[in-house]
């Protein structure tokens, strides 16, 4: 076995127990094209410092190139015994170059190593969420176009309260997910800081250009503090919240899709292509998509917690426990992605029952508010007018009939102030289109509204 390159100090070779729980390499080795790219920059600020001379830094950096496409083709595979992902990529360096390998090392730890290594993945891949994230927008606009004209009942307690369109409720789901897009982007402002020169804890004693480096690797900026550099990991703790954020938001469409698409409400079919079946009951088609969202967004959130937990009583600076933040991050991003590919065309294919949403929306006395406003429109104080139509329901209940069911004889026995057209003013229709106030579900409003958000998903993500 060889000897690590930190051995040195040591009398005896690491337990074999030690190193496999010690290493990182089985789930930080994805990192291994940002370690490289980070390594070349580093040896190209070494040669502008005069540390390197230009050919060194050339024969390093081609050797670096190699051992990327090595790792690409699984030429090379780093084992357990070397540790890391920065440590292998080093190791495999010096055996394809001699000592000049053991030269790049010059002017940084594993602690700024690892730090440049974590930011420079978490950028690429937070640009990939919002072209996905953008992508479910497009998606749910598309399907809320189609269905300008469909009602459904509007919910609150999960109890049908008053008249909406179908397109108003997807794009609720909209702002949502803009909300989220804003939050991806707030993160990727936080992440795009260049830790490398920050050395172990107290900065590099070489005269290291870490602007230049920046600019290679493409970061806005430096980091302004050593420890701070190294000791860091708010903007991957601000990364998992807001993807608890997203998750929460896609596990509460999952939910509705799982509802709608039961024989108890009726409202959607769920594509054959988007469904599982049952192993016993040949009849099942099951959301198994909707489901696992919903269910690994606890795993989201616990991937939040982990890390949380893990910093909350770390003393400056780096500790082996911020080894910790890796599975946790890698395992949201890849949460992410397969859910947010599945996820439109999931939306683009489902049938979308106009006839049962308008049903549901006229069987549960979801015009009653309208009766009220109607007579508090004639001057009856709003808390009287709520009385005399929860009167009115109440009589309808009873003779099991609807409101639009009641002839003006029986709507003067509550109030004589309800005159012939108390008929047109709690029909379903008009009892959506009176909401043209900003941000309500008249169709008037929401086809304005669905206007604008065409245009901005048209503009683009960025």
């Amino acid at each position: 076995m060889k000897k690590k390159a930190w051995s040195g100090r040591f009398s005896k070779g690491t337990n074999r127990l030690v190193e496999e729980f010690n290493a990182s390499i089985p789930f930080d080795k994805r990192l291994f094209r940002f370690d490289i790219l980070g390594s070349i920059a580093h040896a190209t600020v070494l040669a502008d410092a005069g540390i390197l001379k230009k050919a060194e830094a050339g024969k390093i950096i081609a050797g670096l190139k190699a051992i990327e496409k090595e790792i690409e083709e699984g030429r090379f595979r780093p084992s357990i015994e070397m540790e890391d992902i920065h440590m292998a990529v080093e190791q495999r360096l010096t055996e394809k170059i001699g000592p000049l390998g053991g030269k790049l090392h010059t002017g940084r730890s594993r602690n700024d190593q690892v730090a440049l290594d974590i930011r420079l993945y978490l950028k690429d891949n937070i640009y990939e969420l919002i072209w996905l994230v953008h992508e479910l927008k497009r998606a749910v606009v598309d399907v809320a176009g189609e269905n300008i004209d469909t009602i459904m009942p509007g919910y609150t307690h999960l109890q049908r309260a008053q008249p909406v369109l179908l397109a108003h409720h997807l794009l609720a789901y909209y702002e949502m997910l803009k909300r989220d897009t804003g939050r991806l982007f707030d993160c990727l402002d936080r992440t795009d800081e260049m830790p490398l020169g920050a050395g172990a804890l107290a900065g590099s004693p070489y005269n290291l250009n870490r602007k230049l480096t920046a600019r290679l690797l493409g970061f806005a900026r430096v980091t302004e503090n050593s420890l701070d550099s190294v000791s860091d990991r708010d903007f991957i703790i601000e990364f998992l919240a807001a993807s608890s954020i997203l998750m929460m938001h896609l596990s509460r469409l999952s939910e509705e899709l799982i509802l709608w698409s039961s024989q108890e409400f009726g409202f959607i079919e769920l594509s054959d292509a988007f469904s599982t079946g049952s192993s016993i009951m040949p009849q099942k088609k099951n959301p198994d998509v909707a489901e696992l969202t919903r269910g690994k967004t606890g795993r989201v959130y616990g991937n939040l917690l982990t890390l949380l937990t893990a910093m909350k009583a770390l003393p400056l600076a780096y500790n082996k426990d911020m080894q910790e933040d890796k599975e946790p991050l890698f395992d949201t991003i890849d949460t992410l992605k397969i859910i947010l590919k599945v996820f439109p065309p999931m939306l683009r294919t489902m049938k979308v029952k106009k006839d049962a949403m308008l049903r549901a929306t006229g069987a549960g006395f979801l015009n009653a508010t309208d009766a009220a406003d109607y007579l508090t429109r004639k001057g009856v104080p709003f808390r009287e007018a709520h009385r005399i139509a929860g009167e009115a329901v109440a009589f309808c209940i009873k003779k099991k009939i609807t409101l639009e069911d009641l002839d003006i004889a029986d709507w003067q026995r509550f109030s004589r102030l309800f005159g012939p057209d108390i008929k047109k003013a709690v029909a379903i229709k008009n009892s959506l289109n009176t909401r043209r106030i900003y941000g309500g579900t008249a169709a008037s409003t929401v086809k304005k509204r669905l206007k604008e958000v065409k245009a901005e998903v048209k503009k683009g993500c960025c």
